[in-house]
């Protein structure tokens, strides 16, 4: 599919602004929209002199910059701050939420021009020494990472500052007279905007997806020019949130007729094999100051899997004729029949198949919008006994929770990246996934509902309390509305988005009046918007309290198997939870149940230490999992977060209480920031998928569990332990068979069958010798699937692998090339640490290396990596608009080298939908 397809829901546009044909005069198509990624300078900090008054708000003084404390601590109350005088810009932005708004709660702009003079925002101004980039951007992921001191929390990059993005934006003298509109898909954060010197608006919250009305200001048929500047705070986030403009930035062009975006609401009330109704709601705008006669034709379509839209409509329908004042907007409703619909739902079972609706709107005889809203049918139901039901199926959920870097990438969002994401997790078995803690990338919804994943769409990490001294909270009294209603709008149509999350492990929780308060505030306006069920994330908040009562799905972060029982936590302050399933399923039998965090095990990738714990989970500590010298959490998959347990007591839990409708993991990747145990670390240790996207051995635990169909058996440790010959050096065996032999050079072990509420298999009391681990393993008394590890020898060579051998030169694409350490043999070498080099041979750029190390200071760009446990990834990308073949070189001291080849397919990048 090509990236046209899979950018937007919307409308096939023509040439991007500032390309050779987007300034030609020719006569524009009813509705354009043209990505603005290409032609942006940056400049990082302010200009000399010139930053008062240009600060968004007041903020606390920040005195303390708290790094490592524990990640479900209390939320704290707000610090009250004042104006007192001093000049922000806060009346200036609060206006660009209005047309989310009810007229009664919209702002009014004060006048003047706030920032009018500084130079940044002139037109003239010489900007040819700052950098050249291209969006999405992120400032910060280059590095160099910070060391010293705190920040870890934050991912040790330095995303705070003020940054600077100038464009210089051509419009065509046809358009002239038109709605023009800028959308920007996330800024972080407490964006301002000025057009042509102007102050237009702006937008604090740096996941939001917004827009702005540029039609007063922008000069059709002139160059004009765009400044933007983001002022990131520190301590305004519990991980890494990214530097820039991280997402994709467009330029929308309507006539003055138009469908209203995000007005648009595609569900299907009735949704069976047989038949299926498809409701279509929308609202068109006059933005003349006469009323005109509108005429709107519904007519829906098949979206082919390779996004192409098919020929003939499967529905259609002409609506009365609808008089719009001038200035005013008119709504339309209308239910249409489809017969045999193809439904949308995850596989295996079901296929998620997809439908477009056009919205086509005439005054006179004249086309004056073609408004199109992809949208699947499908029934989805949450039953507090059968959990989550999609088209009559029960569908377990298997999700994972994933923040939103993309590990060497960083925030700035790459649609192959995300797209590799979700084909590492599918193939574990992973069905679902919990957007921590923000509205996500408007793509990543486009690849879930291609791809069949359920999400769990969340808004807010903090409300009124605050967990980082600088976080949302401060803007959260004047901003949660329009926040909320802009996810709401924007991703409503999704079908893979099947609720909707209005908080995670708020403070309000721990109170009555609050959290009864705002969740209340909250469910009312997501009822407003849409009819999907609400909830929130608890990891406090017990059956017995208000927050519960408000919400249509129990979440639970943890408390469904039970927060620190083990002794060593007794007389502690921190939350001790029994497990309370059964708690809430007294309380609330109407409601539908399910584990929205679950396990938070933390591990190394190919790291293992010893002692070996005999328990079935353990928390972390010098000698029990962890090793406070090198910074590292045993891979034996059976250490956690103090809060947390390891995946088999979540897989018990869940078994003895079929009710609960899954469990998101806590997380799926690793991510950037957040390190728990160790804050020094750059990044998290929670990942089932290291930050370079190789699997842990955690992978296979739950690949066992997720499908139980696909024959497979995966052994650990590694077995090359020089030094530790005749020393007890355990194996465990994770299958999805129901029982397995061990043999260590042809000698059994024993055989093991598996016990109710099992998940891997244990021989405890191995003791190393050189040679080989091979399991047999059965299902049903029947050979299922086998698994050998070997001792390493000496390493040779470098073997490297590309995860496609062809990839698009659209300046975009991406290859991700992954390298390991191999002895004569072609064993893995799986301790490996020397240094590895890059080399790019033809018309592409390395972009970032890693290895999953979270230790691992060295910045990404580097085309220079230590191995990290025998294996490093080199992420490349072509050209824009290149063609033939690139040759990837890995070398190493004393090694052989390792080459890929990437065969390039031409074609410059398309205008998107």
């Amino acid at each position: 599919m090509s990236l046209a397809t899979l950018l937007v829901a919307s409308v096939a546009l023509p040439a991007r602004a500032g390309d050779p044909a987007a300034g030609q005069d020719t006569a524009p198509a009813p509705r354009e929209r043209r990505l603005l990624d290409e032609g942006w300078r940056f400049h990082l900090g302010e200009a000399d002199g010139h930053g008062a008054g240009l600060a968004y708000d007041v903020r606390p003084v920040l005195e303390d910059s708290e790094d490592g404390k524990d990640a479900d601590a209390q939320p704290d109350a707000a610090q009250a701050v004042q104006a007192d005088g001093q000049d922000v810009l806060k009346p200036w932005i609060l206006p660009t939420a209005n047309y989310l708004l009810p007229e009664a709660r919209r702002h009014a702009r004060p006048s003047g021009n706030p920032g009018g003079t500084h130079p940044f925002v002139q037109p003239g101004f010489d900007d040819s020494g700052w950098q050249q980039v291209s969006l999405p951007h992120d400032w910060a992921i280059a590095g160099p990472f910070l060391v010293d001191g705190p920040h870890g929390g934050m991912g040790r990059l330095p995303s705070w500052g003020i940054g600077w993005y100038r464009r210089t934006l051509d419009i065509p003298a046809s358009d002239q007279g038109r709605r023009l509109t800028l959308e920007i898909e996330g800024a972080m954060s407490y964006a301002a905007v000025w057009c042509n010197g102007q102050l237009m608006g702006g937008w604090p919250y740096g996941y939001s997806s917004w827009e702005l009305d540029l039609s007063d200001c922008l000069r059709a048929g002139a160059s004009n020019q765009l400044a933007i500047r983001l002022d990131n705070p520190p301590a305004s986030a519990r991980w890494y949130p990214g530097a820039g403009l991280y997402r994709h930035v467009w330029l929308r062009s309507t006539q003055r007729q138009h469908v209203v975006d995000g007005s648009v609401r595609v569900t299907s009330p009735v949704a069976t094999p047989g038949k299926a109704q498809v409701r279509v709601r929308g609202e068109l705008r006059n933005d003349d100051p006469a009323p005109r006669t509108l005429r709107t034709d519904i007519a829906l379509f098949v979206l082919e899997a390779d996004g192409r839209i098919a020929d003939r409509p499967v529905a259609q329908a002409a609506l009365p004729p609808a008089r719009v004042a001038g200035g005013a907007t008119a709504a339309f409703d209308r239910l249409l029949q489809v017969d045999q619909p193809r439904l949308w739902g995850p596989p295996p079972n079901q296929q998620p198949h997809r439908y477009v609706a056009v919205a086509t709107v005439r005054d006179g005889a004249r086309v004056v919008d073609r408004h199109e809203t992809r949208f699947g049918i499908r029934d989805v139901r949450f039953d507090p006994t059968g959990g989550l039901q999609v088209n009559g199926e029960r569908v377990q959920l298997r999700g994972v929770n994933n923040h939103h870097d993309l590990g060497a990438l960083g925030a700035a969002f790459n649609r192959r990246a995300a797209e590799r994401q979700l084909q590492i997790l599918q193939a574990m078995g992973t069905n679902a996934i919990r957007m921590a803690h923000n509205p996500p990338a408007p793509e990543l919804l486009e690849l879930t509902d291609r791809m069949g994943l359920l999400v769990v769409d969340e808004v807010f990490d903090s409300w009124e309390m605050k967990k980082t001294p600088l976080d949302f909270h401060l803007v959260f009294p004047e901003w949660h509305e329009a926040d909320l209603r802009a996810m709401l709008r924007r991703d409503r149509n999704h079908p893979s988005v099947v609720l909707w999350s209005i908080g995670n492990e708020v403070g309000e929780q721990y109170s009555e009046a609050d959290g009864r308060r705002i969740a209340r505030t909250l469910r009312g306006i997501v009822r407003e918007e849409d009819e999907r069920p609400v909830t929130a994330a608890m990891n406090y908040a017990k059956p017995d309290m208000s927050l519960p009562a408000e919400l249509d799905v129990i979440s639970l972060n943890y408390q469904g198997e039970g927060i620190r029982q083990q002794a060593e936590f007794e007389g502690t302050e921190r939350i001790r939870t029994p497990p309370q399933y059964d708690a809430f399923r007294a309380r609330f039998p109407d409601k539908a149940i399910l584990g929205s965090e679950t396990a938070s095990t933390l591990s190394s990738r190919g790291s293992f230490l010893f002692p070996v714990t005999p328990l079935a989970t353990s928390p972390v500590r010098q000698g029990q999992g962890g090793d406070e010298q090198v910074h590292q959490v045993s891979a034996y998959e059976l250490y956690a977060v103090d809060f947390g347990v390891s995946p088999d007591v979540v897989f018990a839990a869940q078994d003895r209480h079929p009710f609960v409708a899954g469990e998101f993991v806590w997380t799926g990747f690793d991510y950037l920031g957040e390190p728990t145990p160790y804050y020094s670390s750059r990044s998290s240790y929670s990942g089932i998928i290291d930050l370079a996207g190789f699997p842990k051995d955690r992978y296979y635990l739950y690949q066992a569990r997720w499908r139980p169909d696909l024959p497979m058996a995966h052994l650990l440790p590694h077995w090359t332990w020089p030094g530790r010959e005749g020393e007890v050096t355990p194996v465990h065996v994770f299958t999805s068979g129901d029982e397995a032999e061990l043999f260590v050079n042809g000698v059994s072990q024993g055989r093991q069958r598996k016990a109710p509420g099992q998940y891997r298999l244990r021989w405890d009391a191995v003791r190393y010798q050189p040679g080989e681990l091979r399991v047999q393993a059965w299902r049903d008394g029947k050979p299922w699937a086998e698994d050998r590890v070997r001792t390493a020898q000496e390493a040779t060579r470098l073997q490297a692998e590309a995860d496609r051998t062809m990839i698009s030169a659209d300046g975009r694409d991406l290859a991700f090339i992954s390298v390991q350490v191999r002895d004569a043999s072609g064993q893995a070498v799986p301790r490996d640490a020397r240094a590895i080099r890059f080399r790019v041979e033809g018309p592409a750029e390395l972009l970032a290396t890693d290895n999953g190390d979270p230790t691992d200071m060295t910045a990404f760009p580097s085309p220079v990596r230590n191995a990290f446990n025998g294996k490093v990834l080199a992420i490349v990308r072509a050209l824009p608009g290149a063609s033939g073949r690139v040759h990837v070189h890995a070398e190493a001291q004393g090694l052989a080298p390792a080459v890929v080849a990437i065969q390039l397919q031409p074609g410059p990048m398309e205008a998107s939908p």
